[in-house]
């Protein structure tokens, strides 16, 4: 006799549809001959961008040197390069030996929950959110606790509300900034009061700042770090985002404030660093390259540049939309349109994706994949080429029409 095999069962709760059950049924459709335009992933070198090209010397360069294991927490090179990174941000005391490289920021922020939680320990994460923290935080056995950032605030969150979730189980504080998937970026007197929150509470920062030099229409990015001072706070940050290399699998994480209070947590991560053996080191080669060369994102992210313009075609659609509401992205790589008018009416995200890419042939996520109650937003990346998106958003446009002529009349009225 056989039986399935069981599986964890916090695994039920959960959830990554960026990746999930609609990318699945898009590779069906793809498997039998359908072509889509699939804006899921920020994903760079899957629409044509490339690495800069003195990352890649610096890779090759190197290669022959890679074959050895290095430190658990990374070259020495590269550590030096990104704390160098953040003493230029305002952060005085960073020093290579609180730098952590990985793969990818998404493994550190992995280690740093594990590092920090016991069962039932409680995390608070923005809503929406990116959904590898609160899975990251439910599979480490803590408690995802949301603190909202709606349309109508701009996506920017009410420290008091975040207070009034703290608990004797609060452990972490985490703010994306800027935000993915909203393109919020958070002003100083904001992060301000969010460090006084945590200085209070004994809470340790976690700042997911992989978006920190994506930037549009003169917005300003301002580093948590610098704002905590002897508060507790890891900043992640990598080379997927801002340098076009999502595949070379290079992130890192600064623990900084104070030592003494930060010395058990820092052990605890090295050693979770020291069971994976190390990260990537081929990647690692372009780390001094990528921090200490020239700017090569800047560019893309102003007037003319291929990221600034797909965003303004973004803006311009759901403007003209009647069923699009949309608070014009900050920064990072996406938008978060908002469905609204009488479109909103009966509206239901994760139905509304796929009958867009069953009847479009068009792969958006639905915005309650990134943990909000509300089922009225979806995202799109902003990395495809402004025409491509300006025919994306004439057939969202249609599949509303639809939506809009299936209500009873009282509905559309």
């Amino acid at each position: 006799m056989t039986s399935t095999i069981s599986t964890r069962a916090r695994l039920r709760e959960v959830r990554y549809e960026i990746r999930g059950e609609l990318a699945r049924r898009a590779r069906e459709l793809e498997a039998q001959g359908r072509e889509l335009i699939k804006l899921h992933i920020g994903n760079p070198g899957a629409f044509g961008f490339r690495a800069p090209e003195h990352l890649q010397a610096a890779v090759a360069a190197r290669l022959p040197e890679s074959d050895p294991y290095t430190h658990q927490q990374g070259m020495p090179a590269a550590r030096d390069a990104v704390a160098a990174h953040y003493r230029r941000r305002g952060v005085a005391g960073a020093s290579a030996e609180k730098v952590f490289v990985g793969n990818g920021v998404s493994e550190l922020i992995d280690i740093a929950l594990r590092a920090l939680l016991n069962p039932g320990d409680e995390v608070l994460l923005p809503a929406p959110d990116y959904p590898l923290w609160s899975a990251a935080t439910i599979l480490n056995d803590g408690v995802p606790r949301y603190y909202a950032c709606t349309a109508d605030d701009g996506f920017l969150p009410d420290p008091a509300a975040i207070e009034a979730l703290v608990t004797e189980r609060t452990r972490a504080l985490v703010v994306i900034n800027p935000n993915n998937p909203t393109g919020a970026s958070y002003p100083r007197a904001l992060l301000e009061r969010l460090v006084d929150i945590a200085a209070r509470h004994g809470l340790v920062l976690m700042a997911d700042e992989i978006y920190e030099d994506i930037l549009y229409d003169g917005a300003a990015f301002q580093p948590l770090a610098p704002l905590a001072g002897e508060v507790p706070c890891v900043s992640f940050g990598g080379l997927s985002k801002v340098h076009r290399a999502c595949g070379w699998r290079v992130g890192w994480a600064l623990l900084s404030g104070d030592p003494v209070r930060g010395g058990d947590y820092h052990h605890a991560m090295d050693l979770l660093g020291a069971l994976r053996l190390c990260a990537n080191v081929p990647g690692q080669h372009a780390v001094e390259a990528a921090l200490g060369g020239p700017d090569t994102i800047g560019a893309l992210c102003a007037p003319g540049g291929r990221l600034y313009e797909t965003r303004r075609a973004v803006v311009e659609a759901c403007a003209a939309s009647p069923w699009l509401r949309l608070h014009a992205p900050q920064g990072a790589l996406y938008a978060f349109p908002q469905v609204v008018g009488a479109a909103a009416e009966g509206f239901d995200d994760h139905a509304f994706a796929l009958e867009l890419l069953e009847n479009e042939g068009v792969l958006i996520v639905p915005g309650s994949s990134f943990n909000i109650a509300r089922r009225d937003h979806f995202r799109i990346t902003l990395l495809p080429e402004a025409e491509l998106v300006r025919e994306v958003f004439r057939r969202i446009e249609r599949a509303l029409d639809r939506h809009v002529s299936r209500l009873p009349a009282r509905d559309v009225a």
